[in-house]
């Protein structure tokens, strides 16, 4: 099963659209989760003591857990985070905080190295930026957490930049990123 973790909030999304392309090269047995519109939160006192409760106990037949138990069966994970504001849509980081389950998509060793049990082999990470991508300040984290953590296999990134830069035809980047799908997945 594909994963699809569309952090985009706009209804015109250009890394969408890119995501979309990248799906469509990937394959059918898709399963799209739009981030935007779950009610997720940020851990909270008592949120953060129930659920370590539950897990303690073993418990994870909750609704709460279907998020990271969906993450954990995945065999591929696209997800689309448009580079803004120097960063990726906080959803995203709300997404990874609630779906980090010791249990489900991690444990520790026994010299407390995060150990992961995701079965993901490849977690593709799409953008557009309007200017530069920086990978430093998204990418990088995705790919280390998930990869350190969670326990995916290699992470890759499909970007298209430089969309909103003066003289610069956005449609063209994005149509050369598109077309480049072949080579760079």
């Amino acid at each position: 099963m594909i994963l699809y973790l569309n952090c985009c909030v706009r209804s015109d999304s250009r890394t969408d659209r890119l995501a979309r392309a990248v799906l469509q090269k990937l394959g059918n047995d898709v399963t799209e989760v739009c981030l935007p519109a779950l009610a997720i939160a940020p851990l909270d006192e008592k949120t953060l003591a129930w659920r370590t409760a539950k897990v303690a106990a073993g418990d994870f037949s909750d609704p709460y857990f279907d998020l990271a138990k969906q993450f954990a069966v995945a065999d591929t994970i696209v997800i689309s985070a448009p580079f803004w504001d120097l960063s990726f849509p906080a959803v995203l980081k709300v997404y990874f905080e609630n779906i980090y389950v010791l249990g489900l998509t991690s444990s520790y060793n026994e010299n407390g190295v995060p150990v992961g049990l995701c079965r993901a082999n490849t977690l593709y990470y799409v953008s557009t930026a309007g200017g530069p991508f920086v990978p430093e300040y998204g990418y990088h984290y995705v790919r280390d957490l998930t990869t350190r953590c969670f326990g995916v296999k290699q992470a890759k990134t499909v970007v298209a930049e430089g969309l909103d830069v003066f003289g610069n035809d956005p449609e063209a980047i994005l149509n050369a990123a598109i077309a480049a799908l072949d080579t760079t997945l």
